[in-house]
């Protein structure tokens, strides 16, 4: 068996795992490598929004801010630990200067001064944006200082087994088995695993991820790793077919929303209208989803979020298909109608004007731009859309240091980090990701630079691995199976049942489905006549893991009695009715508060059973910041135990 080795592999190359593999350079540690898909293959690369936002500490004008304040906003989320929180906003300042001084052109005033805007969840100008590419720059410029460096990249390789291995009393991570681009498993050992996979996008049908990301959290969690907050996601209107979230700009100028039937494109309807008392209300509610684009449950009841519910109704329940129409008003549409809020926005961004697409056009060219890009001409054209998953605030549970709690020498950076909890200001991922490369990479510095990975150990657990890998490409060889079947039967399942609209029965009646989709993947793998086709059947394994653990993850936070909350709307007979909806079936179980102070926590035991359990959060450290004693702390390296 071939190994190759390194003190420390990077998987995953969007943003965090770029930024994270630059600071371990940086730091003098120069025997590792990138391991990715594909450079242009993550979720960073490939999306964005009309403004798609990175959140930071206010760096400009005269309003005061801190790292504790801007931790506040994060706590105030809910079911987030203070001391991450603290954590995420101490970095900002730090992460966001190290892209600008790779390059990235946030905007400033002549002074220098980096001008904020309010973004979801945030009382303070904190956000910055550079337009709907922000994570698409943000890597442009760190891959050209990882390729500066020389630090390996190592593409076109599918990372298909975690390889962890007993240390004291507990695990440490110890190396992984990838597929090579002929479809050939390839042994690596590192002393570190940076792992930077991005979320969970291949588990949902109805995604706005890209579909070239289907995310890895799945490796982890078959070897046991902690997670936090898994049912902690979020769901928006986006397009479908190029997948790209309708916030911001997109709702503001108020389009028109039009269903079809989807067998001919005729019998159109704006069929919001029916749901609302004058069209003036309506469109005040849409003007609103460009502020609150997330689905969220606390703005169902005469809030914004009932337009993603009638979304859904019209694309699931009726099978319609609904799209966006930007060339002409609303029916009945008057700006003198309008909120207060709407009207005067509009009114100060001159655009007071005749159509959807003429009031795009002066607030927000680009955003007409991006889909000419992709073939989409909004002048001429309707934009289908749906409700869609769109980021998982949950993920692996790690320290201060990105060290995940349970798997000594595994750091989870970025989406798959689950740090953040019900609510969160929206661009806080991008602070996050960028935030967590720097805290490893400094971490492994200083407690980790020496390698201390018993090589004899990881021999035999990886040649056991590698066995059973190949017995299963052997036996693939004789399957019937299809990895296309089984990818879409998970993905619709999820979708069906772990998005946005949660209810008990359904996700039991998923759960005995899942372990049973699982268990054949397990036992049978599907054909594999070609080189993707092995890929595609070990991605499959891992997602169908992944899918398993969020439906149980959702279905123990529901029976727990956490209501609706965050992305997540639980239906149930006992609820309550929801303003202008008569079905009895739409009736909601409100948010139980209460678990706004507890994390939820969930993992796979030696046995390979689920477990799950409430913590409670901790609170924003106070800390000891007389100066005498913090550099007392760091020269002793008090500050790493």
């Amino acid at each position: 068996m071939e190994i190759t080795a390194y003190h420390s592999l990077i998987v995953g190359s969007g943003a965090a795992g770029l930024n994270a593999a630059l600071q371990l350079h940086r730091r003098g540690i120069e025997d590792i490598a990138i391991i990715t898909e594909g450079l242009q293959r993550g979720t960073s690369i490939n999306t964005g929004s009309d403004k798609q936002t990175y959140y930071k500490l206010a760096l400009c004008g005269s309003d005061g801010d801190s790292p504790r304040s801007m931790a506040e906003v994060y706590y105030s989320g809910g079911a987030m630990h203070g001391d991450l929180a603290l954590t995420e906003a101490a970095g900002s300042a730090r992460a966001f200067l190290n892209l600008v001084n790779l390059g990235v052109p946030f905007p400033t005033d002549r002074y220098g001064q980096y001008a904020g805007y309010k973004t979801d969840h945030d009382p303070a100008r904190r956000a910055a944006s550079i337009g709907p590419y922000t994570s698409r720059e943000m890597c442009l410029a760190l891959m050209k200082e990882v390729k500066k460096a020389g630090i390996p990249i190592l593409e076109d390789r599918d990372v298909i087994d975690l390889i962890t291995v007993g240390e004291k009393e507990g695990k440490r991570a110890a190396g992984l088995i990838a597929l090579g681009e002929k479809g050939e498993p390839e042994v690596y050992r590192a002393d570190n695993i940076l792992f930077a996979v991005g979320g969970p996008g291949g588990i949902y049908r109805t995604s706005v991820y890209p579909g070239c990301h289907t995310g890895a959290i799945g490796l982890a969690l078959r070897e046991g790793a902690m997670a936090s907050n898994l049912p902690e996601s979020q769901f928006g209107l986006a397009s479908v077919k190029f997948r790209w979230n309708v916030s911001g700009t997109y709702m503001q100028v108020l389009p028109r929303f039009v269903s079809v039937d989807p067998q001919n494109g005729e019998d159109e309807r704006e069929f919001l209208r029916d749901y609302f008392s004058t069209a003036g209300e309506m469109n005040s509610r849409v003007f609103l989803k460009g502020y609150q684009w997330p689905f969220d449950s606390a703005k169902v009841l005469s809030g914004s979020s009932i337009i993603d519910i009638l979304v859904f109704r019209e694309t699931v329940e009726k099978g319609r298909k609904v799209y966006l129409d930007f060339r002409t008003d609303p029916k009945d549409f008057s700006f003198g109608r309008l909120s207060s809020e709407a009207a005067d926005y509009l009114s100060r961004s001159e655009a007071l004007l005749p159509s959807p697409i003429e009031r795009l056009e002066k607030m927000n060219p680009g955003a007409i731009d991006l889909y000419l890009d992709h073939h989409i001409d909004l002048r001429r054209e309707k934009l289908e859309i749906a409700v869609c998953a769109q980021h998982n605030n949950g993920g692996l549970a790690a320290d201060i240091w990105w060290q995940s709690e349970n798997i000594s020498h595994l750091f989870p950076v970025g989406e798959v980090n689950g740090s953040h909890g019900i609510n969160r200001p929206g661009g806080s991922a991008l602070n996050s990701g960028q935030v967590g490369g720097f805290r490893a990479a400094e971490y492994i510095g200083a407690a980790y630079r020496e390698q201390t990975l018993d090589g004899d150990l990881f021999r035999k657990e990886a040649e056991g691995r590698l066995a059973s890998i190949k017995e299963l490409i052997g036996k693939g060889r004789k399957s019937q199976l299809s990895w296309k079947k089984e990818r879409l039967e998970l993905q619709d399942r999820m979708s069906r049942s772990g998005a946005f609209i949660r209810e008990e029965e359904t996700i039991r009646r998923s759960l005995e489905e899942s372990r049973r989709q699982l268990e054949r993947l397990e036992r049978e793998a599907s054909s594999l006549s070609s080189p993707g086709d092995i890929r595609e059947y070990f991605r499959n394994r891992h997602l169908c893991f992944a899918h398993w653990v969020y439906l149980e993850a959702i279905l123990f936070a529901l029976v727990s009695g956490t209501g609706s909350r965050g992305s997540g709307l639980v239906l149930s007979g006992k609820g309550v009715r929801i303003d202008g909806m008569n079905d009895t079936e739409w009736l909601m179980i409100p948010e139980n508060t209460d678990f706004r102070n507890k994390v939820q926590k969930t993992c796979v035991d030696e046995q390979g059973w689920l477990v799950h359990a409430w913590e409670e959060r901790r609170e924003i450290p106070e800390g000891d910041l007389w100066f005498e004693k913090v550099w007392h702390d760091y020269r002793s390296r008090e500050i790493y135990k």
